[in-house]
């Protein structure tokens, strides 16, 4: 029977580690933009360090908070359904940038797609535990446990933001995995979504245009190929040691979003290699951690739980340095705990907090 011991120490230093980070590199990578549009260097700043301390307070609540209290219809279903009004009201909503991503209620904003993560992961948490004896059974399992994942998905492809989609559904596919669906399914999925992609990537034009700078950044290099070159251009500049906080250059409007999208290509221009690989580690420490509570616990409901938190901050930071390096196309994926946003911040503390609960209930 699992016993009740202290949370995951190094887990939660870790944490607070990259949160730190995060409001020391926000700053750096706002300042001057930030300063230009609202007179004050420390706006972006303040309001990231608001919704910190928002963050580890509900962190520290959903800590103490028994998971297996989630283990509820009531409240499951209600999240998919109040997740699920959210990502389709976007659309009824004034557009920002000409996407759809936001519900705005005065100074509060909240990004539904931010919300579909944690809700899926507890929706298919739920779901297989009891089926994990039947997970090969496609019409009482496979069937109704991907058509939220699905949906979902879709939505939020609609707004467009085909990179958070891609990582909802990564984060949905490990918690598949680890609840012993056979990798045929895995491989028929691909089979099936191989021309989806195709044509989301290559047959609407801003992605297109991604694609080919992607492929050849330098063939439009004031163009299609501009944010990737800048972010080139900062990681080298960084060298083995950076050239010190606060002194990078590619913020200073070179970088577009340096305090969002690219905060860690300012990041490795202004800590270099050493910095970087400090934020890299620091990462693969979380994943070593998160996998191992998903390892010791015995209960699936934790497991899943366990497994989809781990891997929904893992894969975001997968993307989103991928990107900054020009291993993968531009998408606009946050790095979860160090980027500017409040949903993001928020939403990722509080599941971490579940993550530690779980970590108290082990063999």
């Amino acid at each position: 029977m699992a016993k009740r011991i202290s949370i995951d120490k190094m887990l939660f230093a870790v944490t607070l580690l990259l949160v730190v980070a995060g409001l020391v590199m926000v700053f750096s990578a706002s300042a001057v933009i930030a300063k230009e549009k609202f007179g004050s260097p420390y706006t972006f700043f303040l309001r990231q360090l608001a919704w910190a301390v928002a963050g580890f307070a509900i962190m520290m609540a959903t800590m103490k908070l028994d998971y297996r209290k989630y283990k509820n219809p009531v409240i499951v279903f209600s999240s998919v359904a109040v997740t699920c009004l959210l990502l389709v009201a976007v659309f009824f909503l004034d557009p920002s940038h000409n996407t759809h991503r936001w519900v705005r209620l005065g100074p509060f904003s909240l990004q539904p797609s931010e919300l579909a993560k944690p809700t899926l992961i507890l929706f298919l948490a739920y779901f297989l535990e009891s089926r994990t004896r039947a997970m090969d059974d496609l019409k009482g399992t496979i069937i109704p446990a991907a058509v939220p994942v699905l949906l979902f998905a879709a939505l939020i492809v609609k707004q467009p933001d085909l990179g958070t989609a891609l990582a909802c559904l990564a984060t949905a596919g490990a918690i598949f995995f680890v609840a012993g669906l056979q990798l045929r399914y895995f491989a028929y999925a691909a089979l099936a979504s191989t021309p989806v992609l195709y044509f989301l990537l290559f047959h609407v034009a801003f992605r297109a245009k991604r694609m080919t700078a992607f492929l050849d950044p330098y063939a439009d290099p004031q163009g299609s190929g501009f944010h990737i070159i800048q972010s080139l251009i900062a990681v080298s500049t960084g060298g083995l040691a950076g050239v010190g906080l606060m002194e990078g250059k590619q913020k200073l409007f070179y970088l577009p979003e340096p305090h969002t999208d690219f905060i860690f290509a300012v990041t490795a221009e202004e800590w270099g290699l050493i910095g970087s690989l400090f934020v890299v580690g620091l990462f693969a420490i979380f994943c070593f951690r998160g996998v191992r509570a998903a390892v010791m616990t015995t209960d699936p409901f934790g497991r899943f739980l366990a497994t989809g938190i781990t891997s929904m901050i893992v894969i975001q930071a997968l993307f989103n340095v991928s990107v900054v390096l020009g291993m993968l196309p531009t998408k606009g994926i946050p790095l979860p705990l160090i980027s500017y946003g409040g949903s993001s911040l928020f939403i990722s503390l509080a599941s971490i907090g579940v993550l530690l609960n779980i970590t108290q209930h082990t063999d």
